[in-house]
């Protein structure tokens, strides 16, 4: 079973086939369930509530979780959310089966890469880890912004060293096209501008270089 949350959540069974989640509260739950999956503790059933029903939680809301997990484990296994003393986890989920998990040990062994001196491997590595994103993290929390500003932060930061790395390649004429779309979604990020410079001076494109760096 793999669960993917980096984007509306889902849930795969072994050949890769998605399991129909239903509505967005299921998806939410699982999303809440599948981000603590490397923690040996459960998610607590109060810290389960906040976050799937935020401020307007039903009125035994204990028992709405219930209710809700009994649905989830309907329709992705009856053995795959295990119920603890004081909460709920999934079973056997680790870092190969949670897109999230598998994202950040591929930037860390991509970033060891490239400070090992192999531009190469972390190039490779590096997009392996950002193709698994599609679309926003944790997007079917109801109140995702602090739950998701860690991994998105990972994201950029994983980009940047995938910039890096093709640009230790020699790749530089490759990214520009690419940074000059980053600097435009991310105005405020002066890594992506002073790549930019970078690929255009490494280009050739002296003059091009020194505009960049003036706007």
């Amino acid at each position: 079973m793999r669960y993917l949350i980096l984007g509306s959540a889902e849930a795969r069974d072994d050949d890769g086939n998605p399991l129909p989640l239903g509505g967005p509260r299921l998806r939410a739950l699982l999303t809440a369930l599948a981000m603590r999956a490397a923690r040996p503790a459960p998610a607590p059933v109060d810290v389960l509530i906040d976050e799937l029903w935020t401020d307007d939680p039903p009125q035994d809301a204990p028992a709405a979780l219930q209710a809700l997990v009994g649905r989830l484990r309907r329709a992705i296994g009856r053995d795959a959310v295990v119920s603890s003393p004081g909460g709920y986890r999934l079973a056997t989920a680790g870092p190969q089966d949670v897109d999230l998990l598998h994202f950040e040990a591929l930037t860390r062994n991509g970033t060891r890469a490239l400070d090992a001196g192999d531009p190469g491997t972390a190039a490779e590595v590096l997009r392996q880890a950002l193709a698994l994103w599609r679309g926003p993290a944790l997007a079917d929390l109801p109140d995702r912004d602090a739950a998701a500003a860690r991994p998105e932060a990972l994201r950029m930061a994983a980009l940047h060293r995938r910039i890096d790395a093709d640009l230790a390649l020699g790749r530089a004429a490759d990214v520009i096209p690419e940074l000059r779309g980053l600097v435009v979604d991310h105005t405020l990020d002066e890594t992506f501008h002073a790549q930019l410079i970078r690929a255009l001076h490494a280009s050739g494109r002296t003059a091009d270089a020194l505009a960049a760096y003036e706007t």
